[in-house]
């Protein structure tokens, strides 16, 4: 996400696996502007986030631990390389290394060279530079500078995540098959939740951003501004607005909102693909949220896509989800009675009528029925393993 912010302005992101050094690692490579150690250093530190709206481009990064929490959830060890024009710095978060020094607070070697690759000299940059060549995969200097020539141009950041997390019987938590692809493989255990985790678990279909990285980056930003290249292969991006038939424009103004909020409602041209798709400052967190009549068996409401761009909302740390508030319950009510409404509008009364639609019980600032209150437990998609929050 952060290589789409506006302090990095990334106009490329790259997305591959390779092998290192013997060893099978995910990368993600950008163009953008890079940091200075400085900026490293508090990129590895917990809960400092300095984003500020730039010129009316918003950031979507605003916790300060997206990097920290999404890479370790992909892997054990991360190692950051990034060049800003004046500096060639390198940070170290490895779960592997802290287990090595038997550490009981997190330590983060960072160092930093200057454009003619010599040492910027700290108090801690040699001690650093030896750490990172004893317990990572690059084993001395001239390995390290090989990353930095991975980065394009002059400026950006290349992360390396490596030890890969495996499920119990020792497979990859991705499937790589698709040289074209990430994919989640039909069943995986997710060990720490402690249950069966077979891509999302919805009622009776599964899109395909559920389990395709390739088809998530694709509708991954209400209005793309950067190019994403997966294992060497352009993502096509789809702004799902424009891709609908028989659009409407409506808007939701409840009492605690200063102004209204768009949506836009339409048939999507695969009519098994349906429900709400919620974004914040840009970034979808919420993809196919089922409303009102769609909670329900039946016909009413499928098919009908509702796009609405939720920046009042609160996202869940990991972007995953909205924090589950008052306001949260009311939006996803009126999103129902409206997504009623146009069903009426294209399909006629006789489909189905408000006074029996199940999105009109609770009053907008009311509790959700439970079947509503059901739907909304957390699911796990493919953001859960890929929360891409930290690439600069």
């Amino acid at each position: 996400d952060n290589a789409y912010d506006p302090d990095v302005a990334a106009r490329q992101l790259f997305i591959d696996m390779e092998d290192v050094n013997g060893t099978q690692c995910l990368t993600f490579t950008d163009n953008g502007a890079g940091m200075t150690p400085e900026k490293l250093h508090k990129m590895l530190s917990f809960g400092f986030c300095e984003k500020v709206e730039i010129n009316g481009h918003k950031p979507v990064g605003h916790y300060g631990n997206g990097f920290k929490s999404g890479s370790m959830r992909l892997g054990k060890d991360a190692i950051v390389f990034t060049k800003n024009g004046k500096f060639m710095s390198i940070g170290f978060l490895s779960q592997t290394y802290l287990a090595s020094l038997g550490a009981e607070t997190v330590i983060t070697p960072i160092v930093a060279f200057d454009t003619a690759e010599i040492l910027v000299h700290t108090d801690d940059g040699k001690p650093s530079l030896q750490h990172i060549t004893k317990y990572s995969i690059f084993k001395s200097k001239q390995e390290l500078m090989e990353q930095f020539g991975k980065v394009p141009g002059r400026k950006g950041t290349r992360i390396v995540i490596y030890n890969i997390r495996r499920t119990k019987d020792g497979r990859p938590e991705f499937d790589f098959i698709d040289e074209t692809d990430f994919k989640i493989p039909d069943d995986i255990i997710d060990e720490q939740a402690g249950k069966k985790f077979r891509r999302q678990d919805r009622q009776d279909y599964s899109p395909e951003c559920d389990y395709s990285l390739r088809a998530y980056c694709s509708i991954l930003y209400l209005n793309p501004k950067m190019q994403i290249i997966l294992r060497g292969k352009k993502v096509k991006t789809q702004k799902i607005a424009k891709s609908l038939n028989n659009t409407e424009r409506d808007v939701y103004k409840p009492q605690w909102l200063p102004r209204g909020v768009k949506i836009t409602f339409g048939f999507s041209p695969q009519k098994n693909h349906y429900g709400i798709m919620m974004y914040h400052r840009n970034r979808l967190i919420k993809a196919y949220e089922r409303v009102g009549p769609q909670l329900k068996p039946g016909r009413q409401g499928v098919g009908v896509i509702g796009v609405i761009q939720c920046d009042f909302l609160q996202p869940t740390h990991n972007k995953q989800d909205f924090d589950y508030t008052k306001e949260y319950r009311s939006t996803l009510s009126a999103l129902g009675l409206k997504l009623t409404d146009y069903w009426l509008q294209k399909k006629g009364h006789t489909s189905l009528t408000r006074s029996n639609s199940p999105a009109i019980a609770p009053g907008p600032e009311e509790e959700e029925p439970a079947a509503l209150k059901a739907a909304q437990q957390a699911r796990p998609t493919f953001i859960r393993y890929c929360s891409y929050s930290k690439v600069r």
